[in-house]
């Protein structure tokens, strides 16, 4: 079964943020999400603000920069949140990417080995306080929250396939530490894909991927040379055609799309990002049931 998830970005205030995430349930999506950057909402209050205002969806954060936490304290806002949430959490964790935010808030930019080190880190700290009895607040959801661990390299996947009940795919290319994001083509995807199918050894995750770009519109070439500007040139037109971190054409070219992703990648959990939301409403609908 497909699932689709927004992930919201922008404070504007309690009464926006309140009927977006309404809205968003209102459109038929399963998840709203809260990014974890300097400049965004706090996630773990967003999503009990929106946990107040909806009834339906879950609610994850997508996904925390684990680098900026020390576990035991990370632990505390989960299990609460998911106490408040009354079990809606699903909690998505990442091992930070952005040296700008780092530099930003005045610490230091470890080297990606020591950020995917304190990841493992604090997600084994995370199981062992959720089993501890004496931990609270404890959790709704046992034996914790469900988990989304997303990422691009060998370690975070493998991390991933280990732990994991989603897997989230960047759908970016290898890049210098602390470079700008590329999207990566659908070689590249499948290659990623086939890795941590082999190291999930047989154990059942469900498999979710970012996606950066819902273009609607009749023209569907064109869409996707205008989709170019936003891939910095990085992939011809072609190559966008087959990604799923970008959707282009009609309302039912997409839900295509979104299917054939389904049977090449093994994808069936999709999240834009929130000035996507209304464009892919009614491909939801379409795809009701799937």
């Amino acid at each position: 079964m497909l699932r689709f998830g927004v992930n919201m970005v922008v404070p504007e205030s309690r009464a926006a943020w309140v009927e977006k995430c309404r809205k968003a349930e209102a459109l038929g999506f399963d998840v709203v999400g809260a990014a974890d950057h300097l400049g965004m909402a706090p996630p773990f209050p967003a999503l009990v603000l929106a946990a107040e205002v909806t009834e339906r969806v879950r609610l994850n954060t997508f996904v925390i920069n684990t680098a900026f936490y020390n576990p035991v304290l990370l632990a505390r806002d989960v299990t609460g949140t998911d106490q408040f949430t009354e079990g809606r959490l699903e909690l998505g964790l990442g091992a930070g990417y952005r040296k700008s935010e780092f530099e930003a808030a005045g610490m230091e930019f470890p080297r990606a080995g020591r950020r995917v080190d304190h990841l493992e880190h604090t997600i084994k700290e995370l199981k062992r306080l959720y089993s501890d009895d004496d931990h609270k607040p404890g959790t709704v959801q046992k034996p914790g929250p469900p988990l989304l661990i997303a990422g691009r390299g060998d370690r975070v996947l493998a991390l991933a396939a280990e732990h994991a009940d989603i897997i989230g795919f960047s759908g970016t290319a290898a890049i210098p530490d602390g470079g700008a994001l590329v999207l990566d083509d659908a070689a590249g995807i499948d290659e990623r894909v086939r890795f941590t199918r082999e190291k999930l050894n047989g154990r059942e995750a469900e498999f979710n991927v970012i996606t950066q770009v819902v273009t609607v519109t009749g023209d569907r070439r064109a869409g996707l040379e205008s989709a170019r500007e936003f891939a910095k040139g990085a992939l011809t037109v072609e190559q966008l055609a087959e990604v799923p971190t970008v959707l282009v054409g009609t309302h039912a070219q997409i839900a295509e799309q979104i299917l054939a992703h389904r049977e090449r990648f093994g994808l069936t959990y999709f999240t834009v990002l929130e000035r996507n939301m209304e464009p892919l409403a009614p491909v939801i609908e379409l795809l009701c049931g799937t």
